[in-house]
């Protein structure tokens, strides 16, 4: 079983093309042993707009969740020219219920928030911003746009349990020492995220998760954390093999019980993730709840101007759609 995709977009002042794409499959059940791997979701493309597509993962019809990992898009890689038209950004929008967590392997994104957070995120560093009750923000590519640069990176949404999901809205930003390393037989990890590998990462956390980025040599074998309810691996470049079957990049693999490791068959890269699950969430835009109404609430307060923009960047801002249950358009 092989599935391939491969994605470079370029994006300049005189051309905005996302490069030719292959068929996409949807996510489909595996017919073999649920014990090893439960589901391969493939990444779909979608248009964020600006000459920026990203491929979506999460939420998939037959999968919304692992763990409490809600949304997960790969964003690039991208190669962006200097002088590049300013809709590549992402207006200021809002969010409720979830952290976003955004982890760049290239390139560089500011965000500004209303909480009063401005922070450059750079690559192998994590944005971590828990909306809770209620928070809006922005990410903008001002060295692309300047000089030129090469995006790639991936952006993650966690659902906040219940009792955590009016928290007060925060932002933290996380390097070196707050996200650990490590390197063993031809593996080179570092933990985004809650604990694994005898590590702990230092996002706070409202709920047991994991979340890591592997490189991998071609023919190492990457373990995938035991002990955790829902777990997946998430290609992000090359290929890996479990049980005997490839898997391209561009897959998610929700594991099974069974499954201890992935081997790489080339020069790889992977994101490792899952945790408990915290019950059933609806999606509302950008909006995450267990409740609709709750939902319907924050759609109300978007459009009537109730949530605070950043200071910093409150001359825009992206309106709610007019159908309120489009697939989330923007990036985080």
């Amino acid at each position: 079983m092989t599935r391939k995709m491969r994605n470079t977009q370029r994006v300049g002042s005189q051309v905005a093309r996302p490069s030719a794409m292959p068929h996409i499959w949807p996510g489909k059940e595996n017919n073999g042993r649920d014990d090893m791997i439960e589901m391969v979701i493939e990444q779909r493309r979608r248009s964020l707009g600006g000459g920026l597509d990203v491929g979506r993962v999460l939420p998939f019809a037959k999968r919304r969740m692992v763990g409490p990992f809600v949304f997960f898009d790969h964003m690039g890689p991208l190669d962006v020219a200097a002088g590049a038209d300013r809709s590549l950004d992402v207006r200021p929008h809002p969010h409720i219920g979830l952290s976003t967590v955004t982890y760049l392997f290239s390139g560089e994104i500011v965000h500004r928030d209303s909480v009063g957070s401005h922070q450059t995120i750079r690559p192998q560093e994590v944005n971590w911003m828990t909306a809770g009750s209620g928070i809006t923000h922005s990410e903008r590519f001002e060295k692309a746009r300047a000089v030129g640069d090469h995006l790639h990176g991936i952006q993650a949404w966690v659902a906040l349990p219940e009792g955590d999901e009016e928290v007060a809205p925060s932002f933290s930003h996380h390097a070196g020492d707050d996200l650990p390393q490590w390197s063993e037989a031809g593996v080179r990890g570092q933990l985004i995220a809650g604990s694994a590998y005898g590590l702990t990462a230092g996002a706070r956390t409202h709920s047991p998760l994991f979340y890591a980025h592997l490189d991998l040599d071609a023919g190492a074998r990457a373990e995938v954390p035991p002990g955790h309810a829902e777990r997946a691996v998430y290609v992000a470049t090359g290929a890996v093999e479990v049980d005997g079957s490839r898997y391209e990049a561009g897959n998610m693999l929700v594991l099974g019980a069974d499954v201890s490791s992935v081997i790489a068959v080339e020069r790889s890269t992977v994101m490792v993730l899952g945790g408990e699950p915290v019950g059933e969430r609806f999606l509302y835009w950008n909006f995450v709840s267990s409740s609709k109404d709750r939902l319907r609430q924050a759609a109300e307060d978007w459009k009537a101007g109730r949530m605070k923009l950043p200071d910093a960047d409150d001359k825009e801002f992206i309106p709610l759609p007019d159908d309120p249950f489009l697939k989330p358009p923007a990036m985080s």
